[in-house]
């Protein structure tokens, strides 16, 4: 592992445990050369898969790139990073064992609304926002009420 302070190709482990979902291993390194010290996430990756975007473009799919959509979604709000980390590692599960080399970004953006919907009604309104592109407050207002009667709904 390359060393992201001074570029130095060897560092050592020090430390190695599983995250608290067991979904990847946290390692704490440090560098050879300058002795920097560093942390590193080794997660498990079942197959490439190739996302489909609109206009039939076709880009690698990039957990970074859900990760960060998911937090701008979550700014702001009573949401801990464990839970962002969880979700998006649920999605890429999802996504790596569908057993398809390719998936249409439509349907990782429903897992995404899926996943909002159950951890936080603002970032669930927030990403709805963007990814059904609202162009007007009344748009807002109506999604807003349908996910506060369906709130109520499952209340009882």
């Amino acid at each position: 592992m390359r060393c992201p302070f001074c570029a130095f190709d060897d560092t050592q482990v020090k430390d190695s445990r599983p995250t608290e979902d067991s979904t990847s291993i946290r390692r704490r390194r440090q560098c050879s050369s300058c002795g920097a010290r560093f942390t590193t996430f080794e997660r498990v990756q079942l197959r490439e898969v190739t996302v489909v975007k609109s206009g039939d473009r076709r880009e690698a799919f990039e957990r970074a790139k859900l990760e960060q959509s998911i937090s701008l979604a979550c700014r702001k709000r009573d949401v801990s990073p464990e839970r962002i980390d969880q979700l998006v590692s649920g999605i890429q599960r999802q996504v790596e064992t569908a057993g398809e080399a390719e998936i249409a970004s439509q349907r990782i953006g429903e897992m995404v609304m899926d996943g909002l919907r159950q951890l936080d009604s603002v970032a669930y309104i927030r990403f709805a926002s963007v990814y059904r592109d609202f162009s007007e407050a009344r748009d807002f207002e109506e999604f807003a009420s349908t996910v506060q009667e369906a709130a109520a709904n499952e209340r009882g």
